[in-house]
């Protein structure tokens, strides 16, 4: 049978001008995240928390129930009291990350396969493109989005890649836009949000590896009201053109890699501290806990002990020897506050 021929550019979305300016800085900080991973003394560990804080961030924007800590304790093998299917999403998520180097970003097979690996025993069709209608509803019932005629998903499916193969655009265009198109075709009965971001973590990491290590869901995660609404608003028109999808992921992205160039300059500067200066406090551990703190200032003592494999009377210690040395603050009470990072005077 013969394929529909591919949309054109156009059809997907309207360039706008500050692109060009965004893509640039963008490719400044990539440039300064190799610096920093060359000058930090942990990349392995700081990326293994950036994705266990994307796999926590990207399950709990479809409404995963599970704290950080629990993550990192099913993605460690611990046991956790919490819902099933959460703690089967989470597991889910983590094999289907961690099998990215093994996908091809313009293949179809690839893509259900993701699916399958995301969804396992959760769905009744885990893997395959859905057989009936779907819409998106917001909290009050309104019909916020109906995705494709199921007949029609596998060839939509099927051009939306083959034009991002054949794209010209810039890959962090490209893979914005086929992010958004995923959404837009809602292909799946379920995880249609997981698999989105996955592909686009994982056509970026296949023009540069160091995205498969970037938070991007974490960014989406803190600003998730913004997110859904650059969907509803690229789809809001008679016409759908996902510009302001792709301006608010182009925003994200520069905001992970700014996230990625703290963490590697903090840890830089507390492997050039004098140790002597900082009694019962490991410098590693330092650096870790408040590369946690940069992007999760929420946490408490116990879900960074989780996550760093240490106990919470280690974490609290730690704490206490950063307080007193004037890096962090505890603002509001130890149930519901939060940390704030004292930065450091150039």
């Amino acid at each position: 049978m013969n394929k529909k021929p591919v949309k054109p550019l156009e059809k997907f979305f309207t360039e706008a001008p500050r692109w060009h300016e965004k893509i640039g800085a963008i490719h400044a900080l990539m440039e300064r995240v190799k610096i920093s991973e060359e000058q930090s003394g942990d990349v392995l560990h700081l990326r293994r928390l950036n994705r266990i804080l994307s796999v926590h961030a990207s399950t709990a924007i479809e409404g995963n129930q599970l704290t950080l800590g629990q993550v990192t304790d099913v993605i460690n093998g611990k046991p956790v009291w919490g819902p099933p299917k959460d703690i089967k999403e989470v597991q889910n998520a983590w094999h289907a990350y961690n099998e990215m180097p093994g996908y091809a970003p313009w293949s179809v097979d690839d893509l259900l396969r993701a699916h399958a690996n995301l969804t396992d025993t959760l769905i009744g069709e885990s893997g395959q493109f859905r057989t009936g209608g779907v819409a998106v509803v917001g909290s009050d019932g309104t019909l916020l989005h109906r995705g494709a005629l199921s007949s029609q998903v596998p060839n939509l499916v099927d051009q939306l890649l083959q034009w991002g193969q054949t794209s010209e655009a810039h890959p962090l265009i490209t893979s914005s836009a086929v992010h958004y198109r995923l959404e837009y075709i809602h292909p799946f009965r379920d995880g249609n949000g997981r698999i989105g971001r996955l592909w686009q973590t994982l056509i970026l990491a296949q023009w540069n590896p160091l995205f498969a290590w970037m938070p991007m869901e974490t960014l989406v995660h803190h600003n998730q009201m913004l997110y859904y609404k650059a969907l509803q608003d690229s789809h809001a028109t008679a016409v759908v053109d996902c510009r302001p999808f792709i301006d608010f992921m182009l925003d994200a992205i520069a905001n992970s890699l700014y996230k990625y160039i703290d963490v590697a300059a903090r840890t830089v500067v507390d492997v050039g501290v004098n140790v002597g200066a900082r009694v019962g406090v490991n410098v590693g551990v330092t650096a870790q806990i408040l590369a946690l703190l940069t992007k999760q200032p929420q946490l408490s003592a116990r879900e960074i002990a989780s996550l760093l494999n240490k106990t919470t009377r280690t974490i609290e210690r730690h704490l206490k020897a950063l307080r007193e040395q004037g890096q962090i603050l505890r603002v509001g009470s130890d149930k519901v506050g939060h940390w704030q990072i004292i930065e450091r005077a150039a």
